[in-house]
């Protein structure tokens, strides 16, 4: 049997305001679960939603810093008493409260406070060591039951959220093609990898202005179908497609990059990462006018296009590439991965600008 799950959302200033009619069904009581920032922009708006949902707030929890196992246990005690849980933040804080919902069964809301990642839409969750580094990937195909979008939250919140968001979100498009390349993919597949280049087309084309927008702080079409294809389109694609299609060379690269201290040091965020790793596909893939498409797109709004970018080195490449192959990423790829051909993909990417 195959059973497929999509949530619904809301977006806009006023998203909230379905908090009442979405959610009064699942019970009377929700814990809220965020990130220490997210909470401080979000949880007061929440707040008021749910008690003029009359649903009480049971626990609101800052979700350990880290999408950890040792977090969600942490966690689980604070949660007894809800009838499901609200996820506040982005994609580490989302995940947290995610697993920790299929761990105690309970549905579970998203309030995507940042548009970083598509995690406030998907069942799959990512788990990390404490130390930030990728430990595995927690399977589900149980999605939240609706996502509330502010847009007003997220265009108050740091730029660079949406900039590295902008990259996560094309690759979603770029690897499925490539990895299904040769298949004949199933239905929820070849669903999924249609609808993917809504992760990449929007970006290319209203990515600047929604830049400009969100430093502006102000709400605008453009800045919302940006939001939609990062948390909405990606999202929809992640649970249509199966693992080995949604992921790729650009997030084995981003998972590589994780045992640099440098890339914890630095700050470097998951979407930044895997959009240089998306021009080390493209690079490998021989789409050398594509790759200098997003070359472009990269420069113009200063997502990293070379090591020096995110603070790596040529000498650090043997052993990002070994990390960047022991995960699931490429296992299914139209042509063997080898550590060399992820670095030489690397190298001929530095000498192309």
């Amino acid at each position: 049997m195959q059973r497929m799950l999509f949530p619904g959302y809301s977006i806009g200033p006023d998203a909230y305001e379905d908090l009442a009619s979405v959610c009064t069904p699942y019970g009377k009581k929700a814990a809220i679960i965020g990130g220490k920032n997210a909470l401080k922009a979000a949880q007061a708006k929440i707040e008021a939603a749910a008690a003029a949902a009359g649903i009480e707030i049971v626990a609101v929890c800052w979700y350990g810093g880290e999408a950890a196992v040792e977090n969600i246990e942490m966690l689980q005690p604070q949660v007894t008493e809800a009838d499901m849980i609200f996820a506040v933040g982005g994609g580490k804080a989302i995940d947290t409260a995610k697993v920790l919902a299929h761990q105690t069964e309970r549905p579970f809301f998203t309030f995507p406070t940042i548009a970083s990642t598509c995690a406030s839409c998907t069942g799959l969750g990512i788990l990390y060591h404490l130390d930030g580094s990728l430990r595995e990937y927690s399977f589900s195909k149980i999605p939240p039951k609706h996502i509330f979008i502010d847009t007003q939250i997220i265009a108050d919140a740091p730029v660079r959220y949406l900039w590295a968001g902008m990259g996560d979100t094309m690759a979603k498009h770029y690897e499925s093609t490539v990895s299904s390349r040769g298949h004949i993919p199933a239905h929820s597949d070849s669903m999924g990898i249609t609808l993917s280049s809504m992760c990449a087309q929007p970006i290319l084309r209203w990515g600047t202005q929604a830049m400009a927008d969100c430093e502006a702080h102000t709400v605008t079409d453009e800045l919302t179908e940006v939001i939609l294809a990062i948390i909405v389109s990606t999202g929809l694609v992640s649970n249509f497609v199966q693992i080995d299609y949604t992921t790729g060379m650009a997030h084995a690269m981003y998972n590589g990059f994780t045992i640099l201290p440098s890339t914890e040091h630095y700050g470097h965020l998951h979407g930044e990462v895997v959009s240089y790793g998306i021009l080390v596909l493209l690079t490998v893939d021989q789409q050398f006018e594509e790759r200098d498409r997003l070359l472009a797109f990269n420069k113009s709004i200063g997502l990293p296009t070379k090591l020096a970018d995110i603070h790596a080195t040529p000498e650090d490449l043997p052993a990002v590439t070994e990390k960047a192959l022991n995960g699931i990423d490429v296992r299914v790829w139209p042509y063997p991965v080898t550590q060399q051909m992820l670095i030489d993909g690397v190298m001929a990417l530095e000498q192309a600008q």
